[in-house]
């Protein structure tokens, strides 16, 4: 068989899905994906097929995530769990450097950005797009993040189409899935399951995804491959379980601050941080000094924070937004249309963690179609603090 090139598909029986485990190791990968830990599908360290979730899958709501069994052996019959990938690329605390005292000033070092290249395997469309967000964010302005940049460097994208839309995904309405778009991923998979025949159709997406699977065992696809393929995917996007409109969504927000809505949604909110920790985009962070007692050595720690944090905005001893309404607003709008002055895209890519992970079922596509309903509505008092 000729030398495996972009764009290339080719098929992986179930039986021999464990040799592009063996390939990615022998190139050196430590792989990353999901597994069943506490009762969710989470993302970890795995040795091997068997640590993949086998025949199970996910019900999701609004504040609520159960797993249940399937009726056969799907690897990827699930949606997305409470993790996502940016805990390997902008961990959650990670120390930024350390100084060391001399005679009369400080020596600072830089913490390492050595490690082994990572293979994230199992990546959805709507991650992949989280990524991507996340590179402009840490690698696209005028600073680059060295921890950041060095970590992504390292990392072999291995995508898998959705077979299912869970009932708070609405990827479809933010363009970023449910399909993975050619290029987007090194390796992209489609689990195929057609009576007592389990395999995989695996299209080669880079020059370093052809190299991976020169060294697994690929059968050239059989004639109705592709197109099952396409209809599960065409079958995932027609079953979403939300849908957001996106037309004009940041001027309709922005010109909507003083909308009695915000009102409403901060009684239920209880600024627990849940939404920004699970989404796949968020990077506010805090930093702090911490010494040691003689005083001779200070490290820099840099940890998630959360824009529903009320310290996060503290200035001079004060607050900036001192109401549980303003901190909403704030993520909210700084998503769905700030991120566009930003970084020139939404911050959102409709994985639809926020709502299932909210434990009161705050749904930012209710939200948004409700000021979308009755705009430019009148000023309330606590919508100005």
């Amino acid at each position: 068989m000729e030398p495996l090139k972009v764009g290339d598909r080719r098929v992986l029986e179930r039986h021999e899905f464990p040799a592009l485990f063996r390939a990615l190791e022998g190139k050196g990968y430590r792989v990353v994906g999901p597994t069943v830990r506490d009762g969710a599908i989470v993302y970890d360290y795995l040795s091997g097929v068997d640590d993949l979730p086998i025949g199970w899958t996910d019900r999701q709501g609004g504040g609520t995530y159960r797993l249940e069994r399937r009726n056969d052996r799907a690897l990827f019959g699930y949606t997305v769990g409470p993790f996502a990938w940016k805990k390997f690329l902008y961990p959650p605390r990670e120390r930024l450097w350390t100084a060391n005292r001399t005679a009369d000033s400080f020596v600072v070092t830089p913490e390492p950005t050595q490690g082994p290249p990572l293979a994230f395997f199992g990546m959805r469309a709507c991650e992949l797009a989280g990524v991507a967000i996340q590179d402009r964010v840490f690698l696209g302005g005028p600073v680059v993040d060295p921890g950041y940049a060095a970590r992504r460097r390292r990392v072999l994208r291995i995508a898998v189409q959705c077979g299912q839309a869970g009932a708070t995904c609405f990827c479809a309405s933010m363009g970023t899935g449910p399909g993975v778009r050619a290029g987007g991923a090194d390796i992209i998979l489609t689990e195929l399951l057609n009576g007592h025949r389990h395999h995989f159709l695996v299209e080669v997406g880079t020059p370093e995804g052809a190299d991976v699977l020169a060294g697994v065992p690929l059968e050239p696809p059989a004639e109705d491959d592709n197109s099952r393929a396409q209809a599960l995917v065409s079958a995932t996007a027609a079953s979403m379980g939300r849908t957001m409109n996106t037309d004009g969504i940041h001027d309709l927000l922005m010109k909507n601050l003083d909308h009695p809505r915000w009102e409403i949604v901060a009684k239920r909110c209880l600024s627990c941080t849940n939404c920004t920790m699970v989404c796949p985009t968020c990077f506010c962070s805090n930093q702090e000094e911490v010494p040691n007692l003689s005083v001779d050595t200070v490290e820099r720690w840099r940890r998630w924070d959360s824009c529903f944090n009320l310290g996060l905005t503290e200035m001079h001893g004060q607050a900036v937004r001192k109401s549980g309404l303003s901190r909403y607003r704030q993520w909210l709008t700084h998503k769905l249309a700030t991120w566009h002055d930003q970084f020139g895209t939404s911050g959102c890519v409709g994985c639809g963690r926020c709502i299932t992970w909210c434990p009161v079922g705050i749904d930012l596509t209710e939200e948004v179609a409700a000021i979308r309903t009755a705009p430019t509505a009148p000023a309330t008092s606590e919508a100005k603090t």
